[in-house]
């Protein structure tokens, strides 16, 4: 059947509405997310994309406390245990070396040495009231008595076993060291091995020692 002129124009706009419609649900249907997305193309290494502004936007409104904190660094891989101490490692390094010199001083002595003699070599090692103590206790009866009756001579050193306690203000540092002795004399010779409780104080520039004691009777 042969259309006339007016129906080949109704037709004509059918058809053309129908097209529109379709065009505005595809379009529709792809900006919601329902259509399969364009592969992107791939940046090279030496550019990068630009930022759009709604990106942008959603990187400024990250909270601070969404954003992670940078590492802090360490010493020697590890973390700087230091700051957390009252002293700093040359203090530490400056504290063995004078609890180990103390160490072979107070153990090494002669019939031969009198008290002074034997304080003078401690005097920038220890404290005046422990130098005073330890002068007193060399001199004493009991034990200067043998030592020349027997023409005693020690030779002694020290180790360090560990780190018993620390303070601050002014800084101390308690080490449990061992002290060896090999004592001749007139009688067989022995060897003694003794732990003490060495307690060493900083006075500013110098660490001395202030007490020292069996360690067993120290605190633990």
């Amino acid at each position: 059947m042969e259309l006339t002129p007016g129906q080949q124009r109704l037709v004509f706009v059918v058809v053309v509405l129908v097209l529109a419609g379709l065009g505005i649900y595809l379009i529709q249907g792809r900006g919601s997310g329902g259509g399969t997305p364009a592969a992107a193309p791939s940046a090279s290494p030496s550019t990068s994309a630009p930022q759009s502004p709604a990106s942008a936007a959603s990187a400024a409104s990250v909270p601070p406390s969404a954003v992670p904190a940078p590492t802090p660094a360490s010493t020697a891989g590890g973390a700087e245990i230091y700051q957390w101490l009252p002293f700093t490692a040359a203090d530490l390094s400056a504290a063995a070396q004078v609890t180990l010199s103390f160490a072979k001083n107070y153990s090494t002595w002669s019939y031969q040495e009198t008290a002074a003699a034997y304080a003078a070599k401690l005097s920038s090692q220890v404290t005046a009231q422990e130098l005073a103590t330890l002068k007193s206790g060399y001199s004493t009866a009991g034990v200067a008595g043998p030592r020349v009756a027997d023409k005693q001579v020690s030779t002694g050193s020290g180790t360090i076993d560990s780190i018993r306690s620390f303070g601050a203000g002014p800084a101390s540092i308690t080490f449990v060291v061992t002290i060896s002795q090999q004592v001749a004399s007139t009688q067989p010779a022995s060897t003694s091995s003794n732990q003490y409780a060495l307690t060493l104080v900083s006075s500013g520039s110098a660490w001395q020692v202030d007490d020292i004691e069996l360690s067993q009777l120290g605190n633990h």
